[in-house]
């Protein structure tokens, strides 16, 4: 994206040497032109950090309903991956049953969600702590 905008400001900027003649100010219009998509890229981000606090805040299921299913679906993951699957196995095994062998998770990706959540809820510690939490 960098090398899109550079290749864009270069001709702006030679278009700039034969229009205008003060010095300073084609320095003041090069400089807001090279500063303007990282402007725009911070704007759409505060943005989107408005929304997710609008959705955080909700009390509506279906706005702020996501976070705490996924929070659920990880740890029912991993419950099953790190408790219940060996708990099985080891039952069936000690009672000499034959089963199919039991799915697996994808632990990884699964890890990265849940650390993401995890860091996320410390935060939360964090506002409960200092008495900001609504």
């Amino acid at each position: 994206m960098m090398s899109l905008v550079n290749n864009l400001i270069g001709p702006v900027n030679a278009l700039l040497d034969k229009v205008i003649e003060d010095k300073d100010q084609k320095a003041a219009l090069a400089h807001e032109i090279a500063t303007m998509s990282d402007n725009h890229a911070q704007q759409a981000l505060m943005g989107q950090l408005e929304i997710n606090k609008a959705e955080a805040a909700s009390g509506s299921l279906f706005k702020g309903g996501w976070r705490p299913f996924i929070g659920w679906v990880c740890g029912v993951a991993f419950a099953y991956h790190f408790v219940l699957q060996p708990l099985i196995v080891f039952g069936v095994t000690a009672a000499g049953i034959d089963i199919p062998e039991l799915p697996e998770f994808d632990m990884g990706s699964l890890m990265t969600v849940m650390m993401g959540m995890l860091g996320l809820g410390g935060m939360r510690s964090i506002e409960k702590l200092k008495k900001i939490e609504k």
